[in-house]
């Protein structure tokens, strides 16, 4: 198999991950206890982190140096990733490298950066990194469709016009 049919290949079925996630309503064990606590507490999660704005008088953003809609979209799409690290402060949450089951010999890695404090299509930029076990039992970088990171980016937008709509006065 050429290398351009593998990285097609790889591209169609990270695509069709995604997609597949997005039709697929997940509940965590304890997600109807968060969404209650967090609207119970006026969006507050961490002590004085306002995640999701508080009453008429208090901003959206004040606690987060991006849009919450985007930040919570963002976690929310890359939640079958495993996290390396998230800065809520900076708005950049990069992932762990993630091998799917289907392909042992390809990983994945997302860097998600959110780029401001409004909901915009302009938000957020989406990079995603991807490497292929070589026969020496190492990774080596390989190309990933432009089509991927513009995937990913479109469903973490369509997440946080989800999310804002099903705000109170949404």
């Amino acid at each position: 198999m050429s290398p351009k049919h593998t990285l097609r290949v790889a591209a169609v079925l990270l695509l069709m991950g995604l997609t597949a996630c997005a039709g697929i309503e997940s509940e965590r064990a304890d997600a109807d206890d968060f969404e209650d606590k967090d609207i119970k507490s006026g969006g507050k999660l961490f002590g004085d982190i306002n995640l999701l704005g508080g009453g008429d008088d208090e901003p959206t953003n004040s606690g987060i140096g991006v849009n919450a809609f985007l930040w919570r979209a963002s976690l929310d799409t890359l939640s079958f990733l495993p996290l390396s690290s998230a800065d809520p402060f900076g708005g950049v949450i990069i992932t762990d490298w993630y091998a799917p089951p289907e392909s042992p010999e390809e990983r994945f890695k997302v860097t998600v950066f959110i780029l401001g404090r409004e909901l915009r299509s302009d938000g957020v930029r989406v990079s995603v990194f991807r490497q292929k076990r070589d026969d020496g039992a190492g990774w080596l970088d390989a190309n990933t469709g432009k089509n991927t990171s513009t995937s990913l980016e479109n469903a973490i937008l369509t997440r946080a016009r989800e999310l804002r709509i099903s705000q109170p006065g949404g």
